[in-house]
Formats: structure tokens, sequence, C-alpha cells
């Protein structure tokens, strides 16, 4: 996540003695291990990461937060680090003493440096090339972990401006330098766009990416905030992943967000029909205008905010789906007794996306326990997990509609022994090409709460007689021979965002059945975005990225020609007294008093008609005051 937070309190100063670590071949990985898309443990468990984010390196004291995330049934924690950054640097002590309380409460560590957050875009971040020698500095915390330990080389390595090298080859380069170092831990690494890849670089080379690791130990992280804001958006990517037989993890995600608002409803239920972990951002002591990701009010385990109750507890959540490492207290397990087999599962409720599976329960004599199933499809050599469950049933969703499933069951206990197969359950789904009758078409759809960027559509909800049911609606904007898809809700309205400012939107709606018919499209809507700052030919819309005691990061700054095109443009704005700007990029600035003039350069000036540019700055204020720049206005010559 684009982060927010700045310290203060005493310098600590930490003598850190360097140990010569001797270079172990790369070859085979050990500990957490990947396995075609998959995270396995050392003893061939599936892992599915479950779990959310503790900023340590911002609130050192607050260690009681790692049994308390274990307490609320997380099975997985990544730990925010800095190697300099910010101060004082995370030392090897200090995270060998964070990997030992992660494995007192029997959690899988996932360690990250935030150093690289916003790199060639945010002042002060570092590159993935300097991440590597942090890594190297504290190797000594980190050697014969890899049980428990998963290294998430940097946060968000690059920001959206261009940087060279670019996102792959510095990732490349980096999970290099890691394995010649010796690291043979599973790696982590996250997607540029601040984490989001929107420009899709992380999706398209991440095969090139995957084959710089000897091991193939190497698992890719998107971070799902505003750009992702519709199921379509977010199954698009999670399908590119699957379809390349890629690893993929959600390594950030939240309910809401300054650029947008996530549908992490969407992204919980996917993850878990898919099979992939989640971590949500993050436990607590989050500012700068996003407090409301904190899922504990103050490090309180007992006061969960609504974001808390939805991930821990809602539908898809951790309770109820996270599944305990057997390896990640750092033993190896006595009990070699595997449970017994399960009953013959039978198969209920089946509809056109899902069916629930219930089977007689196993026992388990070795000692450490039953500790719940694995549910497979029957599909030749690789029998795919459709599901995890500490109970005796499931109910599996994201099935294919009209599609025959043969499932079996596999208990598992708690040294992660496995049973021997169940017999074969058969169901087919029901929908599919058998249902050619589509939905009603949908109500005109109507506007309201328009602003710069969104609007709310609401619109009377068609019905459905083909027999797959009405499974919910396409939003569409009318725009020539090619007409964008803005989102798919499942119920009959929709809020957008991301939509530019002063601008005119037809938009129209198309129902949708569980076999896939399409209905008639919806009479149009039409609506005007407001504007931003106005002046000349062009508009001009502020976001505050980042605040923090003395500062902040204002990002991005979109300037949108009007209905003609231009050539430059000239952006305005006043700084509150007492502040300066301490950095900039794609303008240039200029300053008189605390009235700031940014002038467009030469790649951002020469903009279409409705065509938009951006740049950004940051800014220093006295230590405790909360004002930002305002005023924003836009001419042209």
């Amino acid at each position: 996540m684009r982060k927010r937070i700045a310290l203060s309190g005493a310098t600590v100063l930490a003598l850190l003695v360097s140990l010569f670590v001797t270079a172990l071949p790369a070859d085979a990985a050990v500990g957490l291990r990947i396995s075609g898309r998959n995270i396995v443990e050392a003893n061939g468990n599936n892992f599915i990461i479950r779990g959310t984010s503790h900023a340590h390196t911002w609130f050192p004291t607050q260690t009681s937060s790692i049994a308390s995330i274990k307490a609320k049934g997380a099975n997985a924690v990544r730990i925010v680090l800095s190697g300099g950054r910010w101060q004082p640097a995370n030392n090897a002590a200090d995270v060998a003493n964070i990997i030992s309380l992660c494995k007192a409460s029997r959690l899988v560590c996932i360690l990250e440096n935030h150093d690289t957050t916003g790199f060639g875009e945010q002042g002060g971040s570092i590159s993935l090339d300097a991440a590597v020698n942090y890594w190297i500095s504290i190797q000594s915390a980190l050697t014969g972990q890899e049980n428990s330990v998963i290294i998430n080389i940097g946060n968000e390595p690059v920001g959206n401006n261009a940087v060279t090298p670019n996102w792959t080859q510095a990732t490349s380069a980096a999970i290099t330098r890691m394995r010649n170092a010796g690291f043979q831990h599973l790696l982590m690494v996250d997607a540029p766009n601040w984490g989001q890849d929107w420009q899709f670089a992380m999706r398209d080379t991440a095969a090139s990416v995957k084959a710089a690791d000897p091991t193939g130990n190497t698992v890719f992280s998107i971070h799902m905030y505003g750009v992702f804001d519709t199921a379509a958006e977010i199954n698009a990517y999670l399908n590119a992943f699957q379809t390349a037989n890629l690893p993929l993890v959600i390594g950030e995600f939240g309910h809401n967000h300054s650029d947008g608002n996530p549908d992490e409803d969407t992204i919980m239920a996917q993850a878990q029909a898919r099979g992939l972990g989640y971590l949500g951002w993050s436990w607590s002591g989050n500012g700068g205008g996003v407090e409301y990701l904190d899922q504990v009010t103050n490090f309180n385990p007992n006061q969960l905010t609504s974001w808390g109750t939805r991930l821990f507890n809602g539908p898809n959540g951790i309770a109820s789906t996270a599944q305990e490492c057997s390896l990640c207290g750092g033993t190896t397990p006595t009990d070699t007794t595997p449970p017994t087999t399960p009953g013959a599962p039978t198969a209920s409720s089946v509809t056109s996306t899902g069916a629930t599976i219930s089977w007689g329960a196993s026992t388990d004599s070795g000692g450490s326990g039953l500790a719940g199933y694995n549910v497979y499809r029957e599909q030749g050599t690789t029998d795919p997990l459709l599901g995890q469950s500490t109970t005796n049933s499931l109910a599996l969703t994201g099935l294919t509609a009209n599609t025959q499933y043969q499932v079996y069951v596999r208990a598992r206990d708690g040294a992660g022994n496995l049973s021997g197969n169940s017999t074969l359950v058969t169901f087919t789904t029901t929908g599919g090409t058998t249902d050619t009758t589509p939905p009603t078409t949908p109500g005109t759809p109507t506007a309201s709460g328009v602003t710069s960027s969104g609007a709310t559509l609401t619109w009377t909800a068609s019905t459905d007689s083909g027999g797959s049911g009405l499974a919910g609606y396409n939003v569409y904007r009318e725009q020539g021979t090619t007409d964008p898809l803005l989102g798919s809700p499942t119920t009959n309205s929709i809020t957008l965002t991301g939509l530019t400012a002063s601008t005119q939107y037809q938009v129209y709606v198309r129902a949708r059945d569980g076999a896939g018919n399409l209905s008639g499209n919806s009479s149009l809507v039409t609506f005007t975005t407001t504007g931003g700052g106005t002046g000349g030919g062009c508009t001009v819309v502020a976001t505050t990225q980042n605040t923090w005691n003395n500062g902040y990061v204002i990002q991005p700054v979109t300037v949108t020609a009007g209905s003609s095109p231009i050539t430059s443009w000239t952006v305005t704005f006043t700084l509150p007294a007492g502040h300066t700007v301490s950095g900039s990029w794609n303008a240039t600035f200029t300053q008189s008093g605390q009235t700031v003039t940014a002038k467009s350069v030469s790649h951002n000036g020469n903009l279409p008609a409705g065509g938009s540019g951006n740049f950004g700055f940051q800014g220093s204020r006295p230590n405790g005051n909360t004002a930002v720049p305002s005023g924003y206005t836009c001419t042209t010559p």
C-alpha cells in the first residue's frame, strides 16, 4: 500500500555484528515452496495464506499483536520492516525475535522490506537491488527458518513512473542475487504501479521472472485497492495467472481506499474458490486519511472495526478458511500415522456454480489430532484442490455451469499426514448452454451522487425464466463501436469510480443469467461529472496520497484537457503558511510566497480533447500541522 506513517521517538543505537554466511548452492528448495500454482510445506502439505499485515517498523513495541492476530484465526502475518528508510532500522536481532514470536504462535512469518515503496516516484524509496543488501545484512537471522519464513523482497517496489532497470529486469536480478547469496526461502515479489499492476507489467512478464529463480520458488503478489473495484477486473487478473499456471497471492487488499472502492467480497470469494492466499491491510496504526483500514482500534484485539470484522469473521474470511501450517513451529512432527479414510461423500444443493459436499468423519490416532479435510476434483494426472474444511462438509463455489464433477476427500492431521482417498461422488452442475433464454431488459438507470470521479447508478431489476437464474448485470458506457464495461454488480445498483472530471457519460445496463445469456440494452442515462479546479481549457483534480506528522505527498495531480486539444498547461495552488515543496516530478515548479506554479513538461503537456496528464509533489510542513495545499486552478496558453 502507499504508506502513510511517520514516527517520532528516541533514537535507538543498535550494534549489528556482521556474520559471514556461506552461500549454499541454489538448487532444490527447502521449507515452504512452490508446487505448480500452490504453496506447499516441506512435508507436501498445501498451505493457503490467510492473514494480515502488521506495521512492526513503525510500532516496534506492539509485538503482542502477533499473538492477537493468531487468536483471530490467521495462519500468517506479514511484518513491515525497514532497512533504514525509517529509523531505527530492523536489525538481525530484532528480526530474529519477530520470527520467534511468529513460531510461538504457529504463524508463517512473511517479512517485507518497506523501503522500496514507490521507487521512482516517492522520495526516500530505494531500489530492489538495495533491498537485497538489507536481506543479506540480516541473513544470520533467516537461515534455517525456511519452514516458517517467506521473504517479500520489497513492498510495492515501483510507482507509476518508468524506472531503469524496469520492474521485470530489477525483480529478476533481485531474485538471482538472493539465490546466489544462499537464500533458499520462498520468495514473494510485489507488482509495480504501487502493487496494483494496472499497466500489467507483472502479469505479462511473470513467466520470465519465474525463470530467473533456479529453484522455481517465487510467488507473485498483487495488491488490490481501487484498481480492483469490479468483479470483472478481479477475475480477469486472477484468470491470467491461473491460465499461465503461475503462483499468485493477494498480498494486500482493503475494503475501501482513496483511489476507489475495492470489491473485497469478490476478492475473498475468488481467493477461496481458487485456493489463493490473501493478506488484508492492516492490523492497526494507519494514518494519513486511511485510518479506515485499521482492523482493530489502537491495537486492541477486543475492538474489531467493521473492516476487521469483515476480514476475520465474514464470508470467506480468515477465521472460517485458515488452516494452520504444520511445520511453522520450527520442529518436525513425530506423528507419521495418517488419519482414517473419510466416508463416501455425497453432493447436495447443486447449482450452476456450486454444490455442498458431505462425508463421514475420519479419526486420527497419531497424536497430532485431526486437522481437517482436503477436497479434490478427480481430473487425471493432477487433481486440483477445490477447498479445505475443518468439518466433514464443504460448500464449493466458483464451479462451471452444466459440467460433470467427480470429487473425493482426504483427511489431514496436525502433522500434515494425509489419509487415503475417499470414494468418488459424481454430480453435474445445472445451467450452462441448456438455458438459452436471456433475462428481461433492466429498467432505465438513474444517476445520483455524481462527483468529479464517480456516480451511483440504480435501475429496476430484471427477471429470468430460463432456469439458470439471474446472475447480475453488466454496466457499459456508450462510446461508439466498442462500449467499455464499467462494472458487473450482482444487484441493481453500482457505484462507479475512476471517472474523468467534467465529462459526459452515457451509460446502459444489460442483465446476465447463470448460463451467460445477456438481456437487451436498457435505455441510456446521461450525466456529466463535476470538475476539479477550472480555468482556461483544462481542469485539475489533486489527490492526497500520503500524509505524516511533518509532510505529505500529493499524487496524482491530474490535468484534463477540455473540449479542445491543448499543447501545455499551468496549474497554480496555495501552500498553507509554513509549508514548502520539498520534491516534485513531471512538472516544472516555481514558488512566489505561498503560491506555487507547476508547468507541464514535454511528455505530458500535449493533450487531446478529454485527455489527461499528471504530476506530483512532496511537501514539508511544521510538525503536527495537518493542513494540505488548496485552491488548485488550471490554465492553458
